[in-house]
């Protein structure tokens, strides 16, 4: 049997002395990384954060980055922000208006996106979970649900005070939520595999488009 590719948790985390949930108005302030066996967590003015983050990406074996929800929120979020600081990203976003939400889209865009970055691909670890164990069991599929209905302790806050919590606090709870994502996907490795993102299927499109 081959070796399994790597899988990275990406969570981040926005300013939400407005309202963390619109990139016109909020910040990133943390982006959490996690690795098997590290957790790296990337924050500060948010152009140097952006070229940390992508640098780091880049040099990292290819594999698959694991998001929670990140196909409508985290990775559209950053491009967008990116965009505005004129950061160059390696990340490769396709919007697919086959992507259901059970949400409003985040704003200024139409629905969700399929994505790469550099070498890597990219897994919306919440549609998997979505997709099967919410409709069986009739649970949420928030990522904070699903850790403890598998038996892991999740760090939680209040999520509309981000901004109140101190550093290391802050860089303790992304750093939970991506290794949630992470050991989510790895867990589930034989399903979650078929829901690797195929951006070569859907034609380049500008992500605010």
């Amino acid at each position: 049997m081959g070796r399994r590719i790597p899988v990275y948790g990406l969570d981040i985390e926005t300013d939400t002395r407005v309202d963390g949930l619109d990139p016109r108005r909020s910040a990133v302030v943390t982006v959490a990384l996690a690795q098997p066996g590290l957790d790296e967590v990337f924050t500060g003015f948010e152009p140097d954060l952006f070229d940390e983050l992508d640098e780091r990406l880049a040099e990292l074996p290819p594999g698959v980055i694991a998001t929670w929800n990140g196909a409508a929120f985290d990775l559209p979020f950053l491009s967008d922000r990116a965009r505005r600081w004129g950061s160059p990203l390696g990340l490769d976003l396709r919007f697919d208006p086959t992507m259901r939400l059970p949400h409003e889209p985040l704003p200024g865009h139409r629905g969700g996106y399929r994505a790469s970055w550099h070498q890597h691909g990219h897994i919306d670890a919440y549609r998997l979970y979505r997709a099967d164990v919410g409709p069986a069991l009739r649970v949420s599929c928030s990522l904070k649900s699903i850790a403890r209905l598998v038996g892991l302790v999740p760090i939680e806050v209040d999520r509309g005070r981000i901004h109140d919590l101190s550093r290391e606090a802050l860089h303790a709870y992304a750093a939970s939520d991506a290794r949630l994502a992470r050991v989510l996907t790895e867990r589930r490795w034989g399903t979650a595999a078929r829901y690797v993102d195929r951006v070569d299927t859907l034609p380049a499109l500008d992500a605010a488009s």
